[in-house]
């Protein structure tokens, strides 16, 4: 199971520009995104 499989992510701002880049790169990494 990959270190980050049971961590959740609060991202605010990730509908667009870094905060989506920055989602989309956590959710790759195994994290669990929660966008605002």
């Amino acid at each position: 199971m990959p270190e980050n499989a049971n961590k959740v992510a609060i991202v605010t701002g990730a509908s667009r520009g870094i905060g989506a880049a920055i989602a989309e790169r956590l959710a790759s990494d195994g994290f669990t995104v929660v966008i605002n």
